[in-house]
């Protein structure tokens, strides 16, 4: 069941080319959604004028810092999530984003690479397939169920449905639906497909609604950090607020967020 290509086993019922026609949509609507959403919350334009703003009041910072700036950014802050102070929420969401690496990457390579039983699928892929959904599950379900601010700290109940849960939501969806396909169709059971359909309608929505989802969120948290370091080392915060002398005056409450 782990090592066998589940895309390629429903090639004689759904052609390979529309598999792949599906996955090239999908990356057209991630695309346009989010040129959509930077031009329509003119986030490209805020970071720009921050920037040039806190190079005109602080100090000149050389090309060397400014790479070693940028290093820092990519390793600290995306790679390892450094931005989150709460240990289970940080790794809640490495859980659920290297799991979302790993199953659309191996989901890519099947489906172009490997879209037939004709070409036997190196186990890797299949393998990384399952292990980044079930990252995806525990890393999200968690979150949902014992993280979320409003959950956790003011007593909300986990079935509060909001728009902007609509990326996470989505997202879960996508790879629970997607553990029951392949779990059902090892075991040639009538609800695969059922369980694929459904994989199928929760990845467009997930796709499909980035200008609405926090999905283009992920774009723009690096250019966030990058700025904020960039900040610190040339003394300038830009519109940044000072750091609190005393957090512990703050009750939980006060650092209510719904960010994943």
């Amino acid at each position: 069941m782990f090592t066998s290509n589940p895309f390629a086993e429903i090639s004689a019922l759904i052609a390979p080319s529309v598999m792949q026609t599906y996955l090239v949509v999908m990356i057209v609507l991630v695309a346009m959604g989010t040129i959509f959403d930077v031009l329509h919350k003119k986030s490209a334009q805020y970071f720009r004028a921050n920037m040039k703003k806190s190079k005109a009041a602080g100090t000149r910072v050389g090309g060397g810092e400014i790479v070693s700036i940028a290093v820092k950014t990519a390793v600290v802050d995306v790679a390892t999530s450094g931005e989150f102070c709460n240990q289970k929420r940080r790794v809640a969401h490495l859980l659920g984003m290297y799991g979302f690496i790993f199953f659309a990457l191996a989901t890519a390579i099947m489906v172009f690479c490997y879209p037939t039983s004709d070409v036997a699928t190196p186990a890797i892929w299949p393998r990384l397939w399952w292990l980044g959904a079930a990252m995806v599950c525990v890393g999200g379900y968690w979150f949902w169920f014992f993280i979320r601010a409003d959950v956790s700290a003011e007593g909300g109940s986990p079935f509060r449905l909001m728009k902007a849960d609509l990326f996470v939501l989505s997202l879960l969806g996508s790879a629970t639906f997607a553990l029951a396909w392949g779990l059902l169709q090892s075991r040639d059971h009538s609800w695969a497909m059922v369980a694929f359909w459904l994989h199928v309608l929760c990845t467009t929505i997930l796709f499909g609604s980035v200008p609405w989802s926090k999905f283009a969120h992920m774009f723009f948290k690096p250019a966030a950090a990058f700025e904020k370091r960039l900040s610190a080392a040339n003394g300038t915060r830009a519109n940044l607020p000072a750091p609190a002398d005393a957090p512990k005056k703050f009750s939980k409450a006060s650092h209510s967020t719904r960010n994943y």
